[in-house]
Order: structure tokens, then sequence, then C-alpha cells
């Protein structure tokens, strides 16, 4: 079982994941590299890959934290 300062170790990093990726992709859309033309480049294609990658394992990362968070606290009672 993992303990609580494990477990909001992983909240911590879940939540971190939400605040700096989703401005790092505004960043990317902002970019000038991103679109040529009007049409959207591997750079933009990649970084959104990334992006959405790195959201989801922080989104399993933060769930696994908060479970982890319950179940530690059930142990307690």
């Amino acid at each position: 079982m993992i303990d609580k300062r494990w477990a909001a170790f992983l909240i911590g990093v879940g939540a971190w994941t939400w605040l700096i990726w989703p401005r790092f992709g505004v960043a990317i859309w902002n970019d000038e590299r991103s679109f040529a033309a009007g049409t959207p480049t591997g750079f933009l294609w990649i970084h959104a890959l990334l992006i959405v990658s790195s959201l989801a394992i922080g989104t399993t990362v933060g769930v696994l934290g908060v479970t982890a968070w319950r179940r530690s606290r059930r142990a307690e009672d």
C-alpha cells in the first residue's frame, strides 16, 4: 500500500501536469512554426501528441494518488 506522502506526491504530479501542459499547448498553437499556409505542420502535430500523452499520464497518476489517499484514510479508521 502507498502511504499518504506518496499519495500526495502523485496527486501533486497530476495537478502539475494539468497546470503546465495546457499553457504549453497555447504557446505551441501560437508559434509561427505550427501552421504553414493555414495548414497544421508536423511541429504542431508532434507537440499535440506529446501534450495529449502527458495529460493522459498525468491524469492516471493523479487518479492513482487520489485512490491511494482514500485507501490510506480507510486503513487508519
